[in-house]
């Protein structure tokens, strides 16, 4: 490297006239040594300035350019630094890149070759989020024609989101209050390089689940994630999470971030709730509430159907004083009866003695004995006959009465018994269903809460210390130690297994090398202290 810079040196500062003892180099020497001074020289570099173009190569190397008021600088970024990079970098964005300047001797000119691309401050990221914003919104993927109503009584809740923070805790804590219900995690990463495309993939996966298998087809979907920086909510933004959420057939409730956060994935979403614990409580009715208003419509039914058959009788007895008593009739004809028998028997009377006047005058001329057994026989005849028309005339009145009597009864007890017996069926049918739905809604109820349980013991670091693992604590038992550099030697720890916890004392020399903390961010008043992914800890 000395012998072809100290030559470029001689080479420029010879006279013309010394040209012949000069030595002779390629053009590939010069293109060599001019390379191996920039590369030396600038390793490692990082660059501010306005992206110019972008060209994405079919190999998936991108090639842009580096822009300020001054110069031009060309950058290339290969395939496998383009697909680690947090954001997309669009043209006009002002960014820092990191990477090394290298030579490109097929055109004779210098370049850098990207590692990794961060906007120019948090202006940067606003600017490009704000026009992204207006380019979605543009397509109609915001409106709200699209939003779909979230059903009042799901049955499966589907969650997108990390499985060892505190959302999801936060969530199933929610929901066991509530009401509970069967959930399904889908387990993805909420920050980070392929953040974006597994939450996207997420979405796309509850979606075309057709409810035939297994597993059963989410009523509504919940994406969800704690609060963070810009940065850290960044890949909500990405135009994959948006189309996705926008696509949705299922009914979705994003619940990324605190209240005072918002992401592309918010206007896309049929609703927003401020935390994930919100989002729980949208996503389901209070059961308590709900046991209260079975309670009150069980009580409304019944009472509307005592004061029903209330009403039914009182018509019945209304509709019964409307008719005329069959007794009444009855003794109308009865007195026509009697006063009838009554004249009969005058009248028998009166054409007897009529008779017996007339057979007196006609016996005068008979004799005695002749006349005497006639009108003896006559006599009999006439006595029988008048026993048997009063014997017959007393029957009908018998016949009648009863008859009277019979058809008065049936009427009013036929009436009577109907009118209670549709009444009884009509309460029966509507206790018997009412039964029937509480018991199923209560074995339904049970049935989650099982399910709920077994999910938590699933979730419980205690299983992972039955396989033989221990987990470490500082003497207070306050935090977990995960780190040989957070402890040293002769420091008190407390060793949990899964029968029981002892106490301990670290030997041994400190590590010989101490990782650094990052400095931690000053925490805006009224966030928690965790707002980011917490661990099973």
């Amino acid at each position: 490297m000395y012998h072809a810079r100290s030559a470029m040196t001689d080479l420029l500062d010879t006279a013309p006239d010394a040209a012949p003892n000069v030595p002779e180099y390629s053009v590939g020497e010069i293109a060599g040594a001019l390379k191996r001074q920039i590369e030396d020289s600038f390793g490692q570099v990082r660059v501010k300035g306005e992206i110019g173009r972008i060209y994405r190569a079919a190999s998936g190397h991108a090639y842009l350019t580096l822009k300020d008021s001054d110069a031009v600088l060309e950058g290339i970024c290969f395939r496998n630094a383009w697909s680690r990079l947090k954001f997309q970098p669009e043209e006009g964005l002002e960014v820092v890149v990191t990477g090394k300047l290298t030579t490109f001797a097929k055109k004779s000119q210098y370049q850098i070759i990207i590692e990794s691309v961060a906007p120019a401050g948090v202006g940067a990221l606003m600017a490009l989020l704000e026009e992204r914003r207006k380019k979605l919104q543009a397509e109609g993927l915001f409106d709200a024609a699209r939003k779909k109503p979230i059903p009042y009584f799901p049955e499966v809740i589907g969650v997108v989101t990390s499985p060892s923070g505190a959302v999801i805790r936060d969530i199933l804590h929610r929901l066991r209050d509530r009401f509970p219900r069967h959930v399904l995690i889908w387990p993805v990463l909420v920050q980070g390089d392929t953040a974006a495309e597994k939450i996207a993939g997420a979405i796309r996966g509850f979606n075309a689940i057709d409810g035939t298998g297994a597993v059963p087809r989410p009523d509504v979907l919940i994406v969800a994630r704690g609060g963070g920086s810009i940065e850290d909510l960044w890949c909500f933004n990405e135009e994959a999470v948006v189309r996705a959420t926008a696509e949705s057939d299922i009914p979705l409730i994003s619940a990324v971030g605190h209240e005072t956060d918002t992401t592309l994935i918010d206007h896309a979403s049929d609703i927003r709730a401020p935390t994930p614990t919100a989002a729980a409580e949208m996503a389901v009715p209070v059961r308590a509430e709900l046991i209260y208003d079975v309670s009150n419509l069980q009580q409304r039914l019944l009472g509307g159907l005592n004061r029903r058959m209330r009403e039914a009788r009182a018509e019945l007895h209304a509709a019964r004083r409307g008719l005329r008593d069959p007794r009444d009739a009855l003794g109308l004809a009865t007195q026509r009866l009697d006063e009838a028998a009554l004249r009969l028997d005058r009248a028998l009377g009166a054409g007897l003695e009529r008779r017996r006047g007339g057979l007196r005058e006609a016996a005068g001329g008979l004799r005695p004995s002749v006349l005497r057994e006639r009108s003896t026989a006559a006599r009999t005849r006439t006595a029988t006959a008048a026993r048997g028309l009063v014997r017959a005339l007393a029957g009908d009145v018998r016949h009648h009465r009863t008859r009277f009597d019979h058809v008065a009864g049936r009427l009013q007890s036929r009436l009577v018994a109907e009118t209670l017996a549709a009444a009884q069926e009509r309460t029966m049918r509507a206790a018997t269903a009412l039964d029937r739905d509480i018991a199923q809604r209560l074995d339904d109820a049970e049935e989650a809460l099982a399910a709920q349980v077994r999910l938590l013991s699933t979730l419980s670091y205690q299983n992972v210390l039955e396989r033989g693992f221990a987990l470490v604590r500082d003497a207070d038992r306050a935090r977990p130690i995960k780190r040989v550099a957070e402890t040293g030697a002769g420091a008190a720890v407390v060793i949990e297994f899964a029968d029981g916890s002892v106490g301990a004392t670290v030997g041994g020399d400190a590590p010989a090398k101490k990782e650094t903390p990052k400095p931690r961010k000053a925490r805006r008043p009224g966030k928690p202290p965790h707002g980011g992914q917490g661990d099973l800890f």
